[in-house]
């Protein structure tokens, strides 16, 4: 037994609840703020300031007015499913922003999702299938966390604004007068950013209208589709001035605007383009050139090819998804209608490609057919010229009827490092040449951590694209070889800026002067290199133009 008295436990009780309500506190500041970070914070990252967080949104107000006049139990239920909206607006806000520096374009609520999936694909280049997927998995968690604590944060609002109803009906009735005044006077604390705020409510309402407008969108895509006047064109009058031609459609990957013009990578680009104008010359073909406008950009390269293809605008994944259910009349169709053994080479294809019928392909290469046994380039599974070497040796190279492929080159995919050095076309093989050259490049880790180190990325892989073309018509071209190339998209904005046009270089190489007679027409400029001065056509014209004017 101790000879010394015991302390007294003086204050335990009071600093209990001292750090109780400290805690409280603490949690309804943190409801506060996410709260208001979820209705202030912007669609994309221009506007993603300071500024934008200083402003007062209506939203807030209305929600405590309606928690005031509302019973406990509708109270809770209403904040909680307020909260849960909140966080998925907040959810699709952040995919919005990534949209944005992927695509250009906003996320569709809809009709995206599937985008998701091909981005966990492209991921996997990088980091690997299964860090791919780990990535997803967790940031989908995350949007689950979001969502969850939204809905506490608003209940807890709401509880704290109950609490105290009578300074909290002041307070609102204030902050309404002084929301109205701004919203009149059109007061702003920075362009663009009222400090009367309504954001939130005008994000979802422009959702909204984008579902709706999705919808109607398909009953407009399926008269464009039905709407044909080649569809029931006899093989008489289909493509009679190219008789005897193998006709390549090549397109290169990211091949835009930008990679020819105004840009830091134009001068090296068109070094490539005047240089291979000059080497096909002396070797007696002729080309002329122009620009295409897009339906996509960034990415989505299967709605240009299905534009170029199918003559309507394939501008949205829901468009594609009932394009390829469809029997509408193709290039393809035309072509295997008038005779021509028609081929399909599509090397980014790692799996099974069942909405490729909508072509009428009579053979089709992917990754797992080709033949390819090298590395692959990052994204790219195989160099362009392996492609197109052995593309040359399973159908050009022997006795064949009359060609009509498209050829879809990976090289210049994002993220454009390491690349493949062009090497003898007799020592392609089956590839393996190549293996040395991944681990002899840069890493996407070190390109990507300058902007100007990534666009001189882009900027090799476009003319290494372009010379395996050039190379490939320079060594197994003959007179009976029609190519055009073209570009699927402009790549992304980081190479190609914030609000850049979809505009795409194509070209037309052959030595038959009658064909180029033809595509004199067009008024398109001599030469590979299209000028700020080349005429400009909606991708999905293409296909109209061109068999009506090869039709005799």
């Amino acid at each position: 037994m101790s000879v010394f008295p015991r302390p007294a436990l003086v204050g335990l009780p009071g600093d209990r609840t001292a750090a109780r309500e400290i805690a409280s506190s603490a949690v309804t500041t943190l409801s506060a703020v996410l709260v208001l970070f979820a209705l202030l914070a912007p669609k994309d990252l221009d506007g993603l300031g300071s500024e934008a967080f200083v402003r007062l949104p209506v939203e807030a107000l209305l929600g405590v007015g309606l928690v005031l006049v509302l019973r406990d139990g509708a109270r809770r239920i209403v904040a909680v499913s307020a909260g849960a909206v909140l966080g998925l607006l907040t959810v699709v806000k952040a995919i919005d922003i990534g949209f944005g520096l992927a695509l250009n374009r906003r996320f569709d609520p809809v009709f995206d999702w599937g985008v998701l999936g091909n981005g966990v694909d492209l991921l996997g280049t990088s980091i690997g299938r299964a860090g791919a997927i780990a990535s997803f998995l967790g940031l989908t968690l995350l949007a689950v966390v979001v969502i969850v604590l939204m809905g506490l944060a608003t209940l807890r609002l709401s509880r704290v604004v109950v609490g105290r109803r009578t300074a909290s009906t002041r307070v609102t009735a204030v902050l309404g007068v002084v929301w109205i005044g701004c919203a009149v006077s059109g007061a702003q604390l920075a362009p663009g950013q009222p400090f009367a705020s309504r954001s939130a409510a005008a994000f979802a309402y422009e959702d909204l209208r984008q579902v709706r407008a999705g919808i109607r969108d398909r009953e407009a895509f399926a008269a464009e589709v039905a709407a044909d006047s080649f569809r029931d064109t006899p093989s008489s009058g289909l493509l009679n001035a190219l008789r005897g031609k193998d006709v390549l459609f090549t397109f290169i990957e990211s091949y835009g605007r930008v990679a020819v013009q105004d840009s830091d990578i134009a001068p090296k680009v068109g070094a490539v383009l005047d240089a291979g104008t000059a080497r096909l010359k002396s070797a007696g073909y002729g080309s002329r050139s122009a620009f295409l406008t897009s339906p996509t950009t960034s990415a989505g390269s299967w709605l240009a090819h299905s534009t170029f293809q199918s003559g309507v605008w394939v501008d949205s994944q829901h468009r594609y998804d009932d394009f390829v259910k469809t029997d509408r009349f193709t290039l393809g169709g035309a072509f295997k209608r008038a005779g021509w053994q028609t081929v399909g080479v599509v090397p980014a294809h790692t799996e099974d490609w069942p909405e490729g019928k909508v072509y009428g392909y009579d053979r089709y290469y992917d990754s797992r057919t080709i033949g390819y046994h090298g590395p692959p380039f990052s994204y790219a599974t195989m160099p362009d010229q392996f492609t197109l070497s052995a593309f040359q040796r399973a159908e050009r190279a022997r006795e064949h009827p009359p060609l009509m492929a498209e050829i879809d080159l990976v090289t210049s995919h994002w993220p454009w490092t390491p690349l493949p050095r062009l090497v003898d076309w007799t020592a392609v093989g089956d590839g393996s040449v190549y293996n040395p050259m991944p681990s002899q490049g840069k890493t996407p880790d070190e390109v990507f951590t300058d902007p100007a180190k990534v666009r001189g990325a882009y900027g090799d892989s476009i003319a290494y694209s372009l010379n395996s073309l050039i190379s490939y018509v320079e060594t197994y071209g003959d007179d009976d070889l029609v190519l055009v190339f073209l570009g699927d998209h402009q790549p992304n904005p980081i190479v190609a800026g914030a609000g850049a046009d979809r505009d795409v270089p194509i070209s037309v190489v052959t030595r038959d002067k009658a064909v180029l007679d033809k595509v004199a027409g067009w008024d398109w400029q001599d030469g590979l290199h299209p000028d700020r001065n080349a005429p400009v056509s909606r991708m999905d014209t293409f296909r109209d133009r061109f068999l009506t004017t090869f039709a005799h």
